[in-house]
C-alpha cells in the first residue's frame, strides 16, 4: 500500500504506518520542487526539495503549518516579516498566515507539516 493511497470513501487510511522517504514516490508539481508526502487522517508531512533562488509566493491557507528546515537557507516572509532560516529552524504559521519563501542560493530541503490534510496536494 502507497503512503498516499485512500480506502474507496475517499478517507486516508486509518492504520499506523511506517514509511522510509527512500519509498514514497517524488511527485514535481511545479518546475524546481520536489514533494513526497505521508498522509494520515487529520494531519500530513511533506518532504520539499526546491531548487536555488525558487520563489513560492505569499500565500495563506486554512491549515496550521509547521516547517523544519533541513538544508539549506530560506527567506521567509511571514505577515510583512523578513525571517532567514536555516538548517535546525522551526516555523509556525497559524491558519490563515500570510507566508512565502525564496530559497537562497543552495538546494533547500523543507519537512513540512500541515493540520488538517491540505486536500489541495492529493
Amino acid at each position: 500500500m502507497s503512503s498516499t493511497s485512500k480506502q474507496e470513501t475517499g478517507a486516508a487510511p486509518a492504520i499506523a504506518q511506517h514509511v522510509n522517504w527512500s519509498t514514497i514516490p517524488v511527485e514535481h508539481p511545479l518546475p524546481g520542487i520536489e514533494r513526497q508526502m505521508v498522509v494520515g487522517e487529520r494531519m500530513m508531512i511533506c518532504r520539499f526539495r526546491f531548487a536555488p533562488l525558487l520563489v513560492t509566493p505569499e500565500h495563506t491557507h486554512p491549515h496550521e503549518q509547521m516547517s523544519l528546515v533541513i538544508s539549506g537557507r530560506v527567506r521567509f516572509f511571514v505577515e510583512g516579516v523578513e525571517r532567514i532560516a536555516t538548517p535546525g529552524d522551526v516555523l509556525h504559521f497559524p491558519p490563515n498566515c500570510l507566508h512565502g519563501a525564496t530559497m537562497m542560493d543552495e538546494e533547500v530541503v523543507l519537512i513540512d507539516i500541515f493540520t488538517p490534510v491540505r486536500e489541495d496536494f492529493l
